[in-house]
């Protein structure tokens, strides 16, 4: 590709237009480059047909769970199927919740892998990763950014499950106030308070997937394998969780609080939980963003 693809965009004085990418162009103004750089990203990764597609086949889990129910000629009987499966002909509220559960192995480390890995290794095979180093943000500031959009399509995608939910729920089944797990009965409003808190426990929970996917795709200018390699990563960590002859380890694997957010589902809220995994996530997003940032900097940058 030759450097002719760089010019000034008509009355943006001092622009740097990344080459043609089809419908997703990139526009990056010198001055304020590095905020003018996180807007384009989550411009860019929302613009996407990829990015709608994976949050709408997430927004199908849970539909199809109220679906099921609702067809079903038989209510689920307690202790078959995903847990709080029995209380959604109750309130429609636990379709949410079961929805996030199903999700939670699987689906969404899928999505997040296929969005993380491709962070740095799609610009690379795209070959704008260059045309993205010219703003003066530099490579530090573009791996913030990229992790950045990782994060917020993590949110995104927990966000899509707990309101394809609860509209489910609303649809399909009556939905009043929630007996929570304590016995405690809770408002309506505060329902949908603790659902929130459960999609921003899911969203911290996949932060540390998402410093490793990033990692990764600062190995690599095929994107695919490291989506690939942080997808088959994260179903490693869950089937090594699931290994009693390893319960030491288990406090270490990134995947090992995915699913206690329980504990908000008590009264009063138990937020231990939330804090030890906010720390392990912590500790995956300083040590693979270490490795991330040793990488980037020191690597050759062709395309």
């Amino acid at each position: 590709m030759s450097d002719n693809t760089t010019a000034a965009s008509p009355g943006v004085t001092g622009a740097v237009i990344a080459p043609d990418q089809g419908p997703e162009p990139r526009v990056m103004v010198r001055a304020g480059g590095a905020w003018a750089l996180l807007v384009s990203e989550l411009t860019v990764l929302f613009r996407r047909r990829r990015t709608w597609a994976l949050l709408l086949a997430l927004a199908a889990v849970p539909v199809l769970i109220a679906v099921a129910v609702r067809l079903s000629s038989q209510d689920p009987t307690p202790g078959r199927g995903p847990p709080f499966l029995d209380q959604v002909t109750q309130n429609g509220l636990f379709v949410a919740v079961t929805g996030l559960i199903v999700s939670i192995p699987l689906f969404l480390p899928l999505t997040v892998g296929v969005v993380a890995g491709d962070t740095i290794a799609g610009e690379a095979a795209l070959g704008t990763l260059r045309y993205l180093l010219v703003a003066p943000a530099g490579r530090v500031w573009l791996l913030v950014v990229k992790f950045i959009g990782a994060a917020v399509f993590c949110l995104a995608a927990t966000v899509t499950v707990v309101t394809a939910g609860v509209l489910a729920g609303l649809a399909l089944f009556p939905i009043g106030p929630l007996t929570l797990l304590s016995g405690d009965t809770i408002s309506l409003a505060e329902s949908f308070l603790r659902a929130l808190l459960i999609a921003g426990y899911v969203t911290v929970s996949l932060l540390g997937l998402s410093a490793i996917g990033l990692f990764f795709s600062t190995l690599t200018v095929v994107p695919v394998g490291a989506m690939a390699a942080t997808i088959v990563l994260s179903v490693v960590a869950q089937v090594l969780d699931s290994l009693p002859q390893l319960e030491w380890l288990h406090p270490w694997l990134f995947s090992h609080y995915w699913l206690d957010f329980a504990d908000l589902l008590r009264q009063p809220v138990d937020f231990s939980s939330f804090g030890a995994n906010a720390l392990l996530q912590g500790g995956y997003l300083l040590v693979f963003g270490a490795l991330a940032y040793g990488r980037f900097l020191t690597k050759d940058i062709l395309s």
